[in-house]
């Protein structure tokens, strides 16, 4: 069995074909319109007077010629033929997806950028050691022979008057010490490199790796020249070149933190950040950078080629 492969048909010759189609119908009809208004009734009432019947289906029309019933053989033939033709058209219908230009070497970067880790709260600087200790000669004291004690009579008799010592005041208890300062946040680790990089969506159905790994550079390279305008202001002044963004990879996949990391001026910087922001819009999220077996946060930086054509 052979089966006939049917050639594609653009929207615009779909649409033209129609066109065309209904054309020749509202002709046809117009044409056989004019022939029978134009037919003189006169004409054809002393023409069919005088014919003899031979069969009483002879009267069904009055007269024959202007009986448009004859020709509804060859219109129900007509209107099947384009009836068909437009359901060939229909099924021939192919939409083809808008070709996207992607320059040369569009991920290649001629130099390589210098990322700067993000800053961390740093810890106070220890204080400075104490001064060493000054050690003073002391001179030697003479010994001074002391005089025998004196005892004092302590003895107490009942007239002996005792008066009692003031009360002695205790000293206030020393202040609490102060609370501790609170823990400093724990600031997340952003890698550059990890076992299993960030993935632009769309390929999750490859399962090998290269394969995988080319699929969503093109889908990604598909996707920023596709949004991408070119800024008139560096059309008209010839400015081509290569502007850089470096964003973080989230560990749900979203866009963080997006920064031109290079620019070329003309507003192409902006115009291929604004790009990297859609990605935050798209109906899937990328696919989270993984570091032994759990997702982390991942630096990317993207190249976007802005080159006249």
């Amino acid at each position: 069995m052979f089966l006939m492969e049917m050639p594609a048909v653009s929207g615009s010759s779909l649409a033209m074909s129609i066109v065309m189609i209904a054309v020749v119908i509202v002709g046809l009809i117009l044409f056989l319109r004019n022939r029978f208004n134009n037919s003189d009734s006169d004409d054809l009432a002393a023409k069919f007077s005088e014919r003899p019947r031979t069969s009483p289906l002879d009267g069904r029309n009055k007269y024959p010629e202007v009986d448009a019933f004859k020709m509804s053989g060859t219109l129900l033939n007509f209107g099947m033929l384009c009836a068909l033709g437009i359901t060939i058209l229909a099924f021939s219908w192919t939409q083809f997806d808008a070709e996207v230009n992607i320059p040369e070497g569009a991920l290649e970067i001629e130099d390589d950028i210098e990322i700067e880790p993000p800053r961390t709260a740093e810890p106070p600087p220890p204080p400075p050691p104490p001064p060493p200790p000054v050690i003073e000669e002391v001179p030697d004291e003479e010994i001074v022979e002391e005089d025998e004690p004196e005892f004092v009579d302590q003895s107490v008799e009942e007239e002996t008057v005792v008066e009692a010592p003031e009360p002695v005041k205790e000293a206030p208890p020393p202040p609490p010490p102060p609370p501790p300062p609170p823990p400093e946040p724990e600031v997340e680790e952003i890698f550059q490199v990890v076992e299993q990089m960030p993935e632009f969506p769309g390929c999750e159905n490859e399962s090998d790796k290269n394969k995988r790994k080319q699929c969503s550079q093109k889908k990604m390279l598909e996707f920023i020249y596709s949004n991408i305008k070119y800024p008139p202001i560096a059309r008209e002044n010839g400015v081509e070149g290569t502007t850089v963004i470096r964003f973080v990879v989230d560990k749900d996949g979203s866009v963080k933190d997006p920064q031109i990391v290079r620019d070329i001026g003309a507003q192409c910087g902006a115009e291929a950040l604004r790009v990297v922001k859609l990605m935050n819009n798209m109906s899937k999220k990328w696919n989270p950078g993984k570091q032994r077996g759990k997702p982390v946060k991942v630096y990317f930086n993207l190249p976007v080629k802005f080159k006249l054509e």
